[in-house]
């Protein structure tokens, strides 16, 4: 998490989006100046991710807010345990509360879900990677908790790298057509990836020189009759339909990555509470 940058602006809309002109409950019943403590307690067995997001809103609302930390992003957190103390101004503290759940909540269940897909795999060698399924605005904080994860990242976007799809080779009119044309106006540099859907999309893609072939929707039998005709030519990308329960035995077939959509497209927030202590 090293761009503050985006992040600070990421943050800042959300903490406008909540606190408005200011925040009328915490206002009408907080005292000013009053000081206290908080903690944050995990609910449920999680993996941690965007503690550095936690703390950066309080860090945005105030530099009163001392937070000492018990976990760190990329440890597993048990049930009932305590993951960091807050203390400074209660009105602070109140005020930055739901947006830095928010944020916490999201990560953390981003990371936890990857871990599972990924200690399904672990004993082949396949790279479970991310999509651009990805909350409006949060794509960084959404990869960032993939890789915490253990998963991997496809491309950023539609700028950093080539992913032919069956749109694009209908506008083109071909797979080889569409390869041909990427490679004609793309830096050497870029990788070229096409998405087919049968085993004669497969053959026309590595026979037109694809660097990347993604199997889209392809059952396990097919996939692996498409890793046979490829033949390690080409890198194979299995997509769609990718569950935990099916995902060990898509990596049977011989595929490279396997990308999931469910990653982050829907991921169920982490439970976490945080609860003021009394004064």
């Amino acid at each position: 998490m090293d761009d503050f940058i985006k992040l600070d602006d990421i943050l800042h809309s959300a903490l406008v989006e909540d606190i408005g002109a200011g925040d009328l409950t915490t206002a009408a019943i907080v005292e000013p100046g009053k000081r206290g403590e908080a903690v944050l307690l995990a609910r449920e067995n999680l993996l941690l991710a965007g503690m550095v997001v936690f703390r950066r809103v309080f860090e945005l609302l105030s530099h009163d807010v001392a937070i000492e930390t018990f976990f760190e992003d990329g440890q597993n957190v048990p049930a009932g345990e305590k993951v960091c103390l807050l203390k400074g101004p209660v009105d602070v503290i109140l005020k930055g509360e739901r947006t830095a759940l928010n944020f916490l909540q999201r990560m953390s269940g981003i990371a936890t879900v990857t871990q599972k897909y990924v200690r399904e795999v672990n004993d082949k060698a396949v790279r479970v990677v991310d999509t651009r399924k990805t909350a409006p605005g949060l794509r960084m904080l959404d990869k960032y908790a993939v890789t915490v994860g253990g998963g991997h990242n496809h491309r950023s976007g539609l700028y950093d790298g080539i992913l032919i799809k069956d749109n694009h080779i209908m506008a083109a009119g071909s797979i080889t057509r569409a390869i041909v044309l990427a490679r004609g106006k793309s830096p050497h540099t870029i990788k070229v990836e096409v998405e087919v859907e049968d085993l004669a999309g497969a053959e026309e893609a590595v026979k037109a020189g694809a660097d990347i072939i993604l199997l889209d929707n392809m059952s396990p039998a097919a996939m692996a009759e498409a890793v046979h005709l490829i033949n390690a030519r080409a890198l194979v990308e299995a997509s769609g339909g990718i569950t935990l329960d099916n995902i060990h035995e898509i990596a049977r077939t011989g595929v490279d990555i396997i990308s999931v959509g469910a990653l982050t497209h829907s991921p169920r927030a982490a439970d976490f509470s945080l609860e003021l202590k009394p004064s």
